[in-house]
């Protein structure tokens, strides 16, 4: 069965050009104009298996959505893409605070964004299929065939990409991930993505973490590290090192 991308966007040449592109490559499409019906679609069996979401919309806009996609039990995990002509650092901080998986100013490419469309589905397909048990991890554990995280046995809700990034930081703990390192294999696609972007996600992934959070150490000038021993971040605080 051909995956379903909800397109949301309000300038209609725009969005006919982008649904024709995806359609051609094998996607089924939904297309929407305003916010609200955007949250409509995303609720329609089969449910999008990605966003693609316009921050400027006519009614509520783009982070009001991907917010409201997030707090939703049934929608929380779909991957979103936001595109926008607002390309501000700002924005973009603001746009993955909210839950975007990742951030595409315009004017763009479209085959450039077909590709992140694929680069996003590939990565949470190989999630969700390479066989992996349940990692347990001082007080962190992570079952990547549920997709679900828990600290303390209470359950963290992560997007696509955060989930991905914990995954990847928890299967090489003890070892140095410098953030190029992180953007070639966590985001899978290196154009218009910047370094800032991992910052930004990591201290995302910490908030969430919370009492976790010091299990990612920050190595300054080189990159991040998951502690090898969930003790060591204990110790860490006790010194009054910073994560």
């Amino acid at each position: 069965m051909a995956q379903t991308i909800l397109i949301v966007e309000d300038e209609r040449d725009l969005l006919s050009t982008i649904e024709y592109n995806l359609q051609r490559e094998g996607f089924d499409t939904r297309a929407a104009t305003t916010g609200e019906m955007a949250l409509r679609l995303a609720e329609r069996d089969p449910r999008p298996e990605l966003v693609l979401l316009d921050i400027m919309l006519p009614d509520l806009s783009g982070t009001e959505v991907c917010r409201r996609l997030r707090q939703s039990d049934a929608l929380r995990r779909v991957p979103v893409i936001m595109v926008t002509a607002r390309g501000e650092e700002i924005d973009r901080v603001v746009g993955f605070e909210v839950g975007a998986d990742d951030y595409v100013v315009k004017p763009f490419s479209v085959r450039e964004l077909v590709l992140r469309v694929k680069a996003i589905l590939r990565r949470v397909k190989g999630g969700d299929g390479d066989g992996a048990g349940e990692t347990t991890f001082g007080k962190l554990r992570l079952d990547p065939a549920a997709h679900r995280v828990f600290v303390e046995d209470v359950e963290v809700v992560l997007t696509a990409l955060e989930f991905r990034l914990l995954s990847t930081f928890l299967t090489r703990r003890g070892r140095v991930q410098s953030r190029e390192v992180l953007l070639a294999d966590v985001w899978g696609i290196e154009a218009d993505v910047t370094t800032r972007t991992v910052d930004t996600h990591v201290k995302r992934l910490r908030e969430k973490l919370g009492v976790c959070g010091g299990y990612v150490e920050t190595l300054r000038g080189v990159g991040y590290r998951f502690r090898a021993n969930p003790d060591d971040a204990s110790q860490a605080d006790a010194d009054g090192d910073t994560p």
